[in-house]
């Protein structure tokens, strides 16, 4: 993750909104592999895009279809970035015209010349952003809702609470994998990582900055179905790690059941206590903690397996479904 510090050292914090729209246009596409693209968005807003860098959330606002203009929603409207209602004034247009808002993660920040880079997934399926996608070329505008360098709230949009956790297991699909490479090239050099991520196919794998105490493994699903080769790679790191991991220690293990074709699957406890609690003075084993993120139902299984039946502590586990198989994003 780069970022200037001198740029940033100049910024004078206030009390605007955190979050704001950002008009951007591409600047450059890389294809990372068959399935992966590097779309990096430039436009002088961006000096003020502010993050601290691991699994930062953005929602990328896409040109409606029918015109190619993106729904005015105060990008460039001092007004309304600082009321902080350029949401509101999306949800107010009529639901037809609005333009298409997707969740994607940075990928890297260079503020100094003005500059992010978001990886983006070619699932080639009819949703807008594949479409979108698809067809984008170098000078195309759209808007990128992030956080205000210049705010001094707390942006919120992440998600990896670690705390002082210093044995950490990620795991997710393509649609995490840009979250995991970020937190992973940000660990801490003492911190002890172990991440699988699973892809379409072997030439998906992208060049990551390994700390030294990280290891990755990209998993090639080629015909398989999503989670078919994430589960047992991460279950049978887990079991043969229970000591490593504190499992069988945690005093609470039960989970309440989410139906993820109807419920948000996502939670993510943060982690603050000395290693050896949870938050909440029950001791948890270890020195853990767990990240993991892709389509709903296999980070369901995922989640269940290391707290009802290894018995992690759940305050040490975090999950996000980023998507739901044959369902669209929820905006």
């Amino acid at each position: 993750m780069l970022t200037s510090p001198s740029l940033r050292d100049a910024v004078v914090k206030d009390d605007r909104p955190a979050y704001r729209p950002f008009s951007a246009r591409v600047q450059g596409m890389e294809r990372l592999g068959p399935h992966i693209v590097r779309v990096t968005f430039t436009g002088p807003q961006l000096h003020w895009f502010g993050t601290d860098g691991d699994d930062q959330r953005i929602k990328i606002v896409l040109p409606e279809e029918s015109t190619g203009q993106v729904s005015d929603i105060g990008a460039d409207d001092e007004e309304t970035c600082l009321a902080g209602t350029w949401y509101e004034q999306w949800r107010a247009l009529p639901e037809a015209s609005r333009s298409p808002i997707r969740t994607y993660t940075v990928r890297a920040v260079r503020p100094q010349a003005a500059e992010i880079d978001v990886d983006m997934v070619a699932h080639g399926d009819a949703g807008p952003a594949s479409r979108w996608l698809a067809r984008a070329r170098v000078g195309d505008w759209l808007v990128i809702a992030g956080p205000d360098e210049r705010s001094s709230a707390s942006a919120g949009g992440r998600d990896w609470h670690p705390g002082t956790a210093e044995t950490v297991l990620l795991a997710g699909d393509e649609t995490a994998a840009p979250a995991i490479c970020a937190i992973l090239e940000g660990l801490r050099p003492e911190c002890r990582a172990r991440a699988f991520i699973e892809i379409p196919e072997a030439a998906d794998a992208i060049d990551v900055d390994l700390p030294a105490g990280a290891e990755i493994t990209w998993l090639s699903r080629d015909d398989a179905a999503h989670g078919d080769l994430l589960l047992p790679a991460v279950v049978d790191w887990a079991r043969e790690h229970t000591a490593l991991i504190g499992a069988g220690r945690a005093s609470s293990p039960e989970l309440e059941d989410v139906d993820v074709d109807t419920q948000l699957l996502w939670d993510s406890p943060v982690l603050r206590a000395a290693p050896d609690t949870c938050g909440r003075g029950e001791r948890c084993g270890g020195d853990f903690y767990a990240w993991f993120a892709g389509e709903a139902s296999v980070i369901k299984t995922l989640r269940r397996v290391l707290v009802s039946e290894l018995g992690v502590c759940r305050r040490r586990v975090a999950f996000m479904g980023y998507w739901r198989a044959g369902r669209a994003e929820p905006t």
